[in-house]
């Protein structure tokens, strides 16, 4: 199954980049996901390895990612090496005005399961959808809030000294 869901968001490509590679911030933004944490010495990058798990309806499925792919500003992407069969891919573009037009795709199956297989990707596709929608809201309300504290602490800072 695939899944695909974009956003614009009021902040630059860098500041979104910077949320989406930290692997700190994860929780507070991925919605359905209730592990993320960091396998080995890498923390972010090419390699990086990351236990997840993700809640579908009442099970938690997931096991062992890695990112494959990791271009600074624009492509990270991730492959399944135990678990779940999974990839993902975050793209980056800029967008006009300051803002940044930002895409998650998503792609599971249940390997090797047959019909019992395919049924379970059809009944996970709906809230693995509404999972991706989510995320994406929670991503861009999140890098919006935190423009807000930077412009006002700025504020705050040339008040202070002017």
């Amino acid at each position: 199954m695939r899944v695909k869901s974009s956003i614009v968001v009021a902040a630059p490509i860098n500041s979104v980049w910077a949320i989406v590679t930290d692997p700190e911030r994860v929780l507070g933004y991925m919605s359905g996901v209730t592990r993320w944490e960091v396998v080995g010495d890498l923390p972010a990058g090419l390699g990086a390895r990351y236990r997840m798990l993700f809640r579908i309806g009442a099970a938690e499925v997931g096991g062992l990612i890695e990112v494959v792919e990791f271009s600074a500003p624009t492509e990270l992407a991730w492959t399944s090496v135990t678990g779940l069969d999974q990839r993902g891919r975050w793209r980056l573009r800029e967008a006009p005005g300051g803002r940044t037009r930002v895409e998650l795709r998503l792609a599971y199956g249940v390997a090797g399961a047959g019909l019992s297989g395919w049924i379970a990707e059809r009944v996970a596709a709906p809230s693995v959808s509404r999972h991706a929608r989510q995320t994406l809201r929670q991503l861009g309300r999140l890098v919006e809030q935190e423009q807000l504290r930077e412009r006002a602490a700025a504020r705050r800072h040339a008040t202070a000294g002017g």
